[in-house]
């Protein structure tokens, strides 16, 4: 006998489809996200999927948010429960008087379900036996049919779908046909057999309006060709390998000379990651835009490299998607976890520029903007991206494409210059700003020629083991990097609606959880200011945020708390001003969770909320 309700809910609830990898039911999750969305409801969605091999459970959680919010909830309120392994866990999961989608084929004892849940019986198996001989078409059209049933279960308009399938076997009409057919076939029994709608709906609504449905990989990829990138030198690594595969079809379109056929880019998968990220330095002190893209344990093997780039000041562009570690860790799962190998990577006392997009618009803009970073700095430029971002289909805003942008290269001498006398010194500041003058090699037959020095040089790029030399070369690599600080993408800050004495810092993908926990916080008479941090060196206003606040709540997710780390380290803060609040299981954060561990903190340290302080 069922003890809760079942709940009822429109446009906000959490649907989980339980799978086996390599059974073809990626797509068809995705057509779903993508038939709520034609609903003109906004989703978020986010693959889950084992780093070993084809048979193991994935999942593919999917928010639907009404009031826009595209963080994960957490929860599950129905489950398509189709992976007999993991029935039990998948079972559990749900919250008490939720749903349950199942193949009912195969009649399971009632000790496996739970009185609590709605169960949703469809003889998937069974359906498909009947209408379809081959094996695998089989396979894939049970999938077609759960959406089907899913189309009748929460009201969603078959016309829809049915136009979005059109879409996706554009020009293939048998495909068409045979998909049509299955998602009929699927809705048609749930209509015949279950109690349609549930009590999850989705109605009609208008707040999806322009934005797109792309995830952060192929946001970088394009981004990269916006800015210029010719070369790109890569070893596979997850999350970061598919990239280098976007950039490669863009390539194709955008950089084949269309009279003759001849590629105008080159992409070299190397031997290993020192390997990559050396062609990369290579072809950018050539005259190229370069970049590799990889994750922690490739960061890890390009250290030396690192180095090098960072001291002889050639360009490059690092798309670092970062994973669970230290070691292999979590392959398959999300984390921050790269902030400091990245921020201070090599030996000896080197900084680097580390770029935060939050979703897939910034992966664009902030791709585009580090090739003219890395060139106008002379220096290693890391975007660092996540597999939450980079991996997972985000509705964000347009990107704006202007085919009349101009690259900005920095400081070159062009033959002109070198004709007219001026004095090249490539290691020489001349204006304060501690950026040298380049040339790109051919420029001039015989004069500007330099060599790219890994060792001590004096500002003419002549080998030097003076103490002096050496003093005056890390002195203006340190002016260059405060260079750097009114370069990067400013913070975004955002002021409380009711006066705060507490800050909250966070960067990156952590972004659209905390825009929610701000609202749940609020709703609780918690005051909070946000500023979201978007470059690294660190903008005053960074500094001057926490200095105004009584205490900085650093929101981040790892273990060790590398964004606090680094601010106390940049600001000389004190330690105590900045409280952790980290989350490291590799699943993407909440905004449950930030706003329970913020008010969790502030109850410990006996601040009473706002609203409770006008009342008494």
């Amino acid at each position: 006998m069922k003890t809760v309700p079942p709940l009822q809910k429109c446009n906000d609830f959490v649907i989980k489809f339980a799978n086996i990898n390599g059974t073809g039911s990626a797509s068809a999750n995705e057509l779903f996200a993508r038939a709520v969305m034609g609903m003109g409801v906004p989703v978020a969605p986010r693959n889950i999927f084992p780093s070993n091999i084809q048979g193991l459970p994935t999942w593919y959680e999917m928010r639907v948010s009404g009031e826009g919010w595209l963080g994960r909830d957490g929860g599950c309120d129905l489950m398509v429960a189709m992976n007999p392994q993991t029935w039990d866990r998948d079972v559990a999961e749900v919250a008490p008087g939720g749903y349950l989608l199942h193949d009912s084929t195969k009649r399971l004892p009632r000790s496996r379900f739970r009185d609590d849940l709605t169960i949703l019986g469809l003889p998937l198996t069974e359906i498909c036996l009947r209408a379809y001989t081959d094996s695998r078409q089989r396979q894939l059209m049970k999938n077609i049919l759960y959406v089907g049933a899913l189309t009748a279960l929460l009201d969603i308009d078959f016309a829809v779908v049915e136009r979005l399938i059109a879409g996706q076997f554009r020009g293939k009409d048998k495909l068409i046909a045979a998909n049509v057919q299955a998602l009929r076939l699927g809705y048609d029994e749930a209509k015949a057999t279950l109690p349609c709608p549930i009590g999850l709906t989705v109605k009609r609504s208008d707040g999806v309006g322009q934005r797109i449905f792309i995830n952060g990989n192929d946001a970088c990829a394009l981004g990269a060709v916006y800015g210029g990138a010719t070369v790109a030198a890569w070893y596979p690594i997850t999350p970061s390998t598919s990239i280098i595969e976007a950039f490669g079809n863009h390539c194709r379109k955008y950089r084949t000379d269309p009279d003759n056929g001849m590629a105008r880019y080159a992409i070299v998968q190397a031997e290993d990651e020192l390997a990559s990220i050396g062609m990369v330095i290579g072809a950018s002190w050539n005259g190229a835009r370069a970049f590799t893209a990889t994750s922690g344990p490739g960061i890890s093997l390009m250290q030396e490299f690192f180095g090098l780039a960072y001291f002889a000041e050639v360009p490059a562009v690092i798309f670092d998607v970062q994973r669970g570690g230290p070691s292999t860790g979590m392959p398959t799962r999300t984390q921050q976890s790269d902030l400091l190998a990245c921020a201070y990577a090599s030996h000896g006392d080197t900084k680097h520029v580390l770029l935060f997009p939050e979703d897939p618009h910034e992966c664009f803009t902030f791709a585009a903007h580090a090739f003219d970073l890395a060139e106008r700095l002379q220096t290693p430029v890391f975007v660092m991206s996540d597999l939450d971002i980079g991996m997972n289909e985000v509705l964000c805003q347009p990107f704006a494409w202007d085919d009349n942008r101009q690259y900005d290269r920095g400081k070159v001498m062009s033959a002109a210059d070198l004709d007219a006398g001026k004095n090249f010194g490539r290691y020489l500041d001349v204006d304060g700003d501690g950026i040298p003058y380049r040339t790109i090699p051919g420029t001039h037959p015989t004069k500007g020629a330099y060599f790219s020095r890994g060792t001590t040089r004096n500002a003419y790029a002549k080998y030097s083991e003076a103490g002096a030399d050496y003093v005056y070369n890390m002195e203006r690599l340190r002016r260059k990097f405060v260079t750097a600080r009114k370069l990067v993408p400013p913070p975004v800050i955002q002021a409380a609606s009711q006066p705060a004495r507490h800050g909250a810092i966070y960067y990156g993908s952590t972004g659209p959880a905390m825009a929610e926990a701000r609202a749940l916080l609020e709703a609780r008479g918690v005051y909070v200011d946000l500023l979201r941090v978007r470059g690294f060196p660190f903008a005053d206003e960074v500094m001057a945020f926490i200095n105004a606040h009584d205490a900085v709540f650093v929101v981040e997710q790892n273990e060790s708390g590398q964004m606090r780390t680094m601010l106390i380290n940049e600001g000389e803060l004190d330690p105590h001003r900045l409280i952790r609040v980290l989350h490291y299981d590799g699943t993407p954060i909440t905004a449950r969770f930030i706003a329970g561990r913020i008010a969790d903190i502030l109850a410990q340290d006996n601040v009473t909320p706002l609203r409770q302080q006008v009342a008494s």
